[in-house]
C-alpha cells in the first residue's frame, strides 16, 4: 500500500511539473568592470537538458556551466503547491569596455526547444590608479582600523553626493529634472539616516517624483568605478526669469567601519569588530539660468509650456430647445500640465451655460508631467434656431521649436428645434456625459416652516416625528460630545506614545526585522549571495539596536552579549546570536553553498522569534 501511495505521489508531482508553463530566462549584472569576473545565469522552471549557450565573443570564458537544482512542495489547507528550478551558471570576464548583448540561449524540455532572453551588459573601464586615490584609500583603510574610527577618516573621494539637473538653461515654466545621487567606493554604506535637509527651491514650482526602493548600480566617474544610488528626484518649473540659485542639500549616511583595536579573542581577530558611524554629506548647489518667454505672445496665451495637441467633439448638433449639449475638449501632451488654464468657449446668446467639468489624468516621470486634460462644457439652448459655436483656441510655447503655437478646434453649427414645452422652469438634460438630470426648478423649492416652535411643537419630515426639547433632541448633542471625548483620550494616548521614539522603535523592532527577512528570502531564492548576507546582517543589527534601545553605532558583539546576559537571556541563546552575527559577516567574504544560506536564514529567523519571547 505504501509503495502504491509513493508511486501516485511521484506521478502527481510529474503531472504538475508538466502542466506548468516553461520559463527559461537569462540574467547577469547590468554593469561590470573590465577584468572583473561576473556570472551569467540561465534558469528554467522544469527539468531540462541540452543547454546550448551562445558564443561569448565579447567576453572571456572562465568556467561553467555549473548546474544546481532546487525543489519544494508544500501543503496548505489540503492544497499542494510545488516549485522547481534548474540553474546553469557561467563565469565570464569582460575584456573590453562598451555596451554588449549576449544572444539568447536554447534548451530542451520534454523534447521541445525553448529560447531565453538576450542580456545587455555595459562594461566599464577599470579604475585609473592615481597617487591621490591611492593615498586617499590608504589613509581611509588606516583610519578605519583605529580604535577611534570616525566618519572623518573616510576620504571625500570614497563617498560623496552629486547634484544632477537635466538642464541648466531653460525657459519660464519649462520642466527640468533635479536628482541627488550618492557615489561610494571602498566603504560600506549600511543605510541613509533621516537627517536630510533639502533646499526650499525658491523661484520654482516643485513636483516630487515617487521613489521606489533604492537600488544601486555601477558607474564609472572621474576614472573610478562607484556604486551609485539616486536618493531624491523632483521636477522643477521655474516661475521667473533670471539666474536662480538652488542651495546645497544635506544628507547623512551610516557607514560600517572596521575597528581592530579592541580584539579580545581569536574569533574577534578573525571576523573583525565593526563600528557604525554617521557621515554627513553635502550635495552642491547649482545655478539655473531661466530665460523669459520671447515677445509676440498670441492672444489667449495663458502660460502653457511644452508640447501639446488638442481635439474636440460635441454630443449633438441636432436637438430641441431646453435639451443640453456637451462640448468636450481634450488637451494631451507633456509640459506644465497642472498649470494649464481652461480655454474659454464663446457660447451664442440665449444659451444657459454651466461651469465646465475638468478631469485630469497626469503622470509624473523623469521626462516631466504628461497626460490628458479633459474639459466638458455643458450648455442649454432656451430657444429654437440655428447657432454657431466659434472655434476654441489654445496657445502654448513649444520648447522643441522655441516658437508659439496655437491649436484650434472646428466650428460647430447647431440646429435647435423649437420645443413644445419651451419653459425655463422645465429644463431637462438628455445628453450630459454622466446622464445626470437637472431637476425642475419648481420642485427644488422647499418652503420654510413659519409656525411657532415650542417644546411640544412637532415638525413632520417625511412622516417622521421629531419633538423639540425631547430626549431624542438632547441625545443628538450628548452622543457626539461623548464620542469626541473618547476620541480625544485615545488620540492623546497615541500621541504620547509616539513621542517616545525609543519606545516606538522597540515596539516596531520585530516588524522591521520581518520585513528585512522577507527581502532576504527573495534574495535567497534569486541566489544573490552578497546582497542576501548584507540583508541578514542589517536585519540582525537593526533588530538588536531597536530591541535593546542602543544606537547601532554603539553596538558590538561584546556589549550585545553583556546586555543580553544582564537582561536574563540564557547563555545558549546569546551564543546563537553571536554565531549568527559572525557567520553572516564571514560568509560575505567566503564562498558558501545554497544549504549554508538556507541555514543562516533559518537561524536568524529562529533567534529573532526567541528574543521576541524574552523580556528585554
Amino acid at each position: 500500500m505504501k509503495k502504491v501511495l509513493s508511486i501516485l505521489f511521484i506521478c502527481s508531482m510529474a503531472l504538475t511539473a508538466i502542466a506548468q508553463d516553461v520559463t527559461f530566462k537569462a540574467s547577469a549584472p547590468a554593469q561590470v568592470v573590465v577584468g572583473s569576473p561576473f556570472q551569467l545565469t540561465y534558469s528554467v522552471n522544469q527539468r531540462a537538458k541540452d543547454l546550448r549557450a551562445p558564443e561569448f565573443t565579447d567576453f572571456d570564458y572562465v568556467a561553467g556551466p555549473y548546474t544546481s537544482t532546487s525543489q519544494s512542495t508544500s501543503f496548505v489547507n489540503g492544497k499542494r503547491t510545488s516549485s522547481f528550478q534548474q540553474t546553469f551558471t557561467y563565469t565570464l570576464i569582460a575584456n573590453k569596455e562598451g555596451a554588449f548583448t549576449i544572444p539568447p540561449a536554447t534548451i530542451k524540455v520534454d523534447g521541445e526547444q525553448y529560447s531565453s532572453n538576450g542580456v545587455r551588459i555595459t562594461v566599464l573601464p577599470p579604475d585609473q590608479p592615481t597617487n591621490t586615490s591611492a593615498n586617499g584609500a590608504g589613509a581611509t583603510n588606516q583610519g578605519a582600523t583605529r580604535s577611534n574610527s570616525s566618519a572623518n577618516n573616510v576620504a571625500s573621494e570614497n563617498i560623496f553626493m552629486r547634484t544632477l539637473v537635466s538642464k541648466t538653461k531653460v525657459h519660464e515654466q519649462e520642466a527640468l529634472l533635479l536628482s541627488y545621487k550618492l557615489y561610494f567606493a571602498g566603504v560600506e554604506v549600511t543605510q541613509m539616516t533621516n537627517n536630510v535637509r533639502l533646499p526650499e527651491f525658491k523661484g520654482f514650482l516643485k513636483q516630487e517624483l515617487e521613489m521606489a526602493e533604492i537600488q544601486t548600480e555601477l558607474e564609472h566617474y572621474n576614472g573610478r568605478n562607484y556604486q551609485t544610488a539616486v536618493l531624491y528626484r523632483t521636477l522643477l518649473f521655474p516661475q521667473r526669469s533670471g539666474d536662480i540659485v538652488i542651495d546645497p542639500a544635506q544628507f547623512e549616511a551610516q557607514l560600517r567601519v572596521q575597528n581592530r583595536a579592541q580584539v579580545r579573542s581569536i574569533f574577534d581577530d578573525f571576523f573583525g569588530s565593526y563600528t557604525a558611524v554617521n557621515k554627513p554629506l553635502t550635495a552642491p548647489g547649482v545655478t539655473i539660468h531661466v530665460e523669459s518667454l520671447p515677445a509676440g505672445k498670441p492672444v489667449g496665451f495663458s502660460g502653457g509650456v511644452g508640447q501639446f495637441s488638442m481635439s474636440s467633439n460635441i454630443s449633438s448638433t441636432e436637438l430641441q430647445a431646453n435639451d443640453a449639449v456637451t462640448l468636450t475638449l481634450t488637451i494631451q501632451g507633456a509640459g506644465n500640465m497642472k498649470l494649464l488654464k481652461t480655454p474659454a468657449v464663446d457660447w451664442p446668446e440665449g444659451f444657459e451655460v454651466y461651469d465646465p467639468k475638468v478631469s485630469n489624468n497626469f503622470r509624473n516621470s523623469t521626462s516631466g508631467v504628461s497626460g490628458t486634460k479633459t474639459i466638458e462644457y455643458l450648455a442649454i439652448p432656451r430657444a429654437g434656431g440655428t447657432y454657431t459655436i466659434p472655434a476654441v483656441q489654445f496657445s502654448y510655447y513649444d520648447t522643441q521649436t522655441d516658437t508659439y503655437k496655437t491649436l484650434t478646434t472646428p466650428e460647430y453649427t447647431l440646429n435647435i428645434a423649437r420645443s413644445a414645452s419651451e419653459d425655463a422652469n422645465a429644463a431637462v438634460v438628455n445628453n450630459y456625459v454622466q446622464k445626470e438630470d437637472i431637476q425642475q426648478l419648481g420642485s427644488d423649492i422647499r418652503y420654510i416652516y413659519a409656525g411657532e416652535l415650542s417644546a411640544s411643537s412637532r415638525y413632520d419630515m417625511q412622516n417622521a416625528t421629531f419633538v423639540f426639547g425631547s430626549w431624542q433632541f438632547w441625545l443628538c448633542y450628548i452622543v457626539p460630545a461623548l464620542v469626541a471625548a473618547v476620541l480625544f483620550i485615545i488620540f492623546r494616548k497615541k500621541i504620547k506614545e509616539n513621542a517616545d521614539s525609543t519606545r516606538v522603535r522597540y515596539k516596531k523592532a520585530n516588524k522591521v526585522a520581518q520585513r528585512r527577512l522577507k527581502q532576504a528570502e527573495q534574495l535567497l531564492k534569486a541566489d544573490n549571495k552578497t546582497a542576501f548576507y548584507e540583508e541578514i546582517e542589517r536585519a540582525s543589527w537593526t533588530y538588536l539596536s531597536d530591541r535593546l534601545s542602543i544606537p547601532t553605532a554603539q553596538l558590538n558583539k561584546e556589549n550585545i552579549a553583556q546586555i543580553l546576559a544582564n537582561k536574563g537571556v540564557s547563555d545558549a541563546l546569546i551564543q546563537e546570536v553571536l554565531y549568527v552575527l559572525s557567520t553572516a559577516e564571514f560568509a560575505r567574504y567566503a564562498p558558501t553553498s545554497d544549504h549554508a544560506m538556507q541555514d543562516i536564514y533559518s537561524d536568524t529567523t529562529k533567534i529573532i522569534n526567541q528574543l521576541e519571547n524574552c523580556k528585554l
